[in-house]
C-alpha cells in the first residue's frame, strides 16, 4: 500500500491549477534533498511535452534567480527538518515572484512552511521505506502536475508503481544485510570511494557521495553518470580502486552495464547495487520502472551505509563542522 497519500497530492495540484496556468515546475533544495528532488525532475523530462522542469540548488536559485520564476511556476522545496536557511529563503524569492510553493518536509510548522501555500509532512523514523516518503511525493507531485495540465499516458502504471515500491523497498533493504556487511568489511578503510549511475537514480549516486560518503563518513568521495564514465574518469581505474555502482533496472541499464565491463576488466573494487536483483521490474510496472529506480536504490544503500558506519565505528549522525559552527 502507499506510504505516500495520493489524494492529498491530488488536491494540492487541482487547487493549483484552478488558480494557476502552470508552465514551469521548480525543484529547489540542498544535499540529500536536492537529490530526492531529482527523480520528479527526470520523471517530467522524459514525459512532459509542455510542462518545463528545471532543478536548482537553492543557494543558486537565490543568487542568480531564473527570470521566467513567476506566477505560472510552481517551486517544489524540500528540507528534511524544514530548517536549512539557503531553501527557506528560496521559498520567499519564489513568493515574491508571484510562484506557487509547495514545501515537503518532516517538521509540520518548520520554517520552510512559512512562505509555502501547501506543505506535505512527510515520515523518516519508522522504517526504510519511510525514509522514501520525501522522494515519493515529490515524484507524485510531478506526476500529477503533468496528469492535470497536460495528460499523463503512464498515470496508471505510475500509481500502480507508488503501490507498491514501498514494500519492495522495505523488504529489499532487510534483505541487503548480509551483502551490506560484507561491503563494509572491503570498504573500511578506502581511501577513496566513486559512485555513479544513471537515469533517475544519477542524483542517487550524487548524494551517496557528498553525504553518506563525505558528510558522514568522513571519507573522499567523487560521483559521476555513468554515462560520462568513458569520458574522463575511466583513467584512474585500476586493481582495487573502490568503486560503488548504482545499477539501474530500466532504460539506462546498457549506460550501467558497459561502465561495468570496464570495472571488472580491470579489476577494481567494485560493488553493485542492482535494481533487478531485487525484482524491480517484477513488481512495478516494467514501463515506469526506470522512475522507482532511485527510490529502491535509496533504501538498499542505506544499510550498506549503515554497515560501514559499525565497522569503521563512525555513527552516521558524527559531524566536525555541520550545526556546530557558523558558516
Amino acid at each position: 500500500m502507499y506510504n505516500i497519500d495520493m489524494n492529498n497530492v491530488k488536491n494540492i495540484v487541482a487547487d493549483i491549477v484552478s488558480r494557476h496556468t502552470v508552465e514551469n515546475v521548480a525543484f529547489v533544495g540542498c544535499g540529500a534533498s536536492k537529490a530526492e528532488l531529482y527523480p520528479g525532475k527526470y520523471f517530467l523530462d522524459h514525459n512532459a511535452k509542455k510542462l518545463r522542469a528545471y532543478h536548482f540548488t537553492a543557494n543558486e536559485f537565490n543568487t542568480d534567480t531564473p527570470a521566467w520564476l513567476g506566477e505560472n511556476t510552481v517551486v517544489i522545496s524540500a528540507s528534511l527538518g524544514g530548517t536549512t536557511p539557503e531553501t527557506v529563503r528560496a521559498n520567499a524569492v519564489a513568493k515574491e515572484a508571484g510562484a506557487t510553493v509547495v514545501s515537503v518536509t518532516h517538521a509540520a510548522g518548520s520554517a520552510l512552511t512559512k512562505d509555502a501555500d501547501h506543505v506535505i509532512v512527510h515520515g523518516f523514523e519508522a522504517n526504510y521505506a519511510a525514509k522514501l516518503e520525501k522522494m515519493g511525493y515529490v515524484m507524485a507531485l510531478a506526476v500529477e502536475l503533468m496528469q492535470q495540465t497536460e495528460g499523463c499516458p503512464i498515470y496508471e502504471q505510475m500509481l500502480a508503481g507508488f503501490d507498491a515500491i514501498f514494500e519492495l523497498a522495505e523488504n529489499s533493504a532487510n534483505a541487503a544485510r548480509k551483502a551490506a556487511k560484507e561491503f563494509a568489511v572491503k570498504y573500511a578503510d578506502a581511501p577513496v570511494v566513486y559512485v555513479m549511475s544513471s537515469g533517475a537514480s544519477a542524483e542517487v549516486a550524487y548524494s551517496t557521495s557528498i553525504c553518506l560518503m563525505m558528510e558522514m563518513q568522513w571519507i573522499n568521495s567523487g560521483s559521476f553518470h555513468s554515462g560520462e564514465f568513458f569520458h574522463g574518469p575511466f583513467e584512474i581505474v585500476d586493481k582495487d580502486v573502490p568503486f560503488i555502482l548504482l545499477m539501474n533496472d530500466g532504460k539506462t541499464r546498457s549506460v550501467d552495464a558497459r561502465a561495468l565491463t570496464f570495472l571488472n576488466r580491470f579489476d577494481a573494487l567494485t560493488t553493485v547495487v542492482d535494481a533487478k536483483d531485487y525484482g524491480l521490474g517484477g513488481v512495478v510496472p516494467s514501463n515506469v520502472a526506470t522512475f522507482f529506480d532511485p527510490m529502491l536504490h535509496t533504501a538498499v544503500f542505506r544499510v550498506y551505509a549503515e554497515e560501514l558506519s559499525y565497522v569503521r565505528q563512525h555513527p552516521l549522525t558524527k559531524r566536525r563542522y555541520m550545526w556546530k559552527l557558523e558558516y
